[in-house]
């Protein structure tokens, strides 16, 4: 019998991975309003947009307007204190830019850098080597922190790569170190590809506790392509993780390489046959299950399936949530 966590923590990153899968701009004030719906709901870690060049990835050319807007929003002010807002600064130039808007009074609480265990995956990602990379990290990491942000370091391509193939997991309780040797807050471990089979989503959180019991610091990142999403998330309770990330109707993926009507470079050509079946955990299905499990997840689900419903009027079309087709699990008797 496995003791399953009491409590967890949920990321929710609809904005930032969910939306720079969408071959359409998302408003800023769409997205506004999901930041806003989000917090209000109880979510107190929320990824809200990268801050890397746009002309490549357009989805976030409205960056610095939407971090403006979130300060600025008198529905959430109260709560916001509470809440770590997280930038994705992949390269130099956007970790400079996070830590000028933090000066400036709208940035960011926390920043997201990024490896991958594939050099290939890695280079297609951040432009460079990992050799080059992490000596930026080494460099830039100490910059964040002492202008008061926290960093995330993400380890991706954890149990497969789209481009190369298998990869070695151990790889990447190497790098976890590595990340925690150089001042990260926390550490992302990420399956991009949807290629993580439950049996060894057990293996390498158990490999990962072994090496660095504390779960609080560890981020598990989910992709359903395959359909294996909740089966990893129920593997990863089971290895005794507790910090999860997910996204509404589990859209997002790889950034889109064409945007409204434009083809843009996003980070090139797509990895799969279909883009349009790619994407994380819903978030929906995922706090619906952990709270059948009686385990509590810190916010409204009530609130989150109405989110998720306005998610697919917001993005055009229908999602991936089962739960918001179907709702909740009755508590009480009905009385028929």
């Amino acid at each position: 019998m496995f003791n399953y966590p009491k409590k967890v923590t949920i990321g929710e990153i609809t904005v930032r991975d969910g939306f720079q899968h969408e071959e359409m701009f998302i408003p800023t004030e769409a997205k506004l309003w999901m930041i806003e719906q989000l917090i209000l709901a109880g979510f107190k870690h929320v990824e809200v947009t990268n801050l890397g060049n746009p002309a490549g990835m357009p989805q976030f050319k409205d960056a610095t307007e939407l971090m403006k807007k979130i300060r600025g929003s008198k529905k959430i002010a109260q709560l916001l204190p509470e809440v770590c807002l997280t930038n994705v600064t992949i390269r130099e130039r956007a970790i400079e830019r996070a830590i000028e808007d933090r000066k400036n009074g709208y940035g960011p609480d926390r920043i997201l850098v990024m490896v991958s265990t594939s050099e290939s995956h890695h280079k297609k990602n951040s432009g460079i080597s990992l050799d080059e990379y992490w000596r930026m990290c080494e460099k830039y990491i100490p910059m964040a922190r002492e202008a008061g942000l926290k960093v995330n370091g993400t380890v991706s391509t954890i149990w497969g790569c789209p481009i190369e193939g298998p990869t070695e997991m151990k790889k990447a309780i190497e790098f976890t170190k590595r990340w925690f040797d150089i001042g990260a807050s926390d550490v992302e471990h990420a399956d991009h590809d949807g290629s993580a089979s439950p049996d060894r989503v057990y293996k390498y959180y158990s490999m990962l506790l072994d090496a660095i019991p504390t779960p609080e610091k560890h981020i598990v990142h989910f992709h359903t392509t395959r359909g294996w999403g909740l089966a990893n998330v129920l593997a990863a309770l089971q290895a005794g993780m507790t910090n999860f990330e997910s996204t509404m109707g589990g859209i997002g993926g790889q950034p889109a390489n064409f945007c409204s009507g434009v083809p843009v470079a996003g980070t090139g050509s797509y990895y799969y046959k279909d883009p349009n079946i790619v994407g994380l955990v819903s978030t929906e299905d995922m706090v619906v299950m952990m709270d059948e499990m009686g385990i509590d997840t810190g916010v409204d689900i009530d609130k989150v399936l109405e989110i998720g419903l306005m998610t697919e009027r917001i993005v055009g079309r229908k999602l991936r949530s089962e739960a918001i087709k179907s709702g909740r699990i009755p508590k009480s008797l009905s009385g028929r």
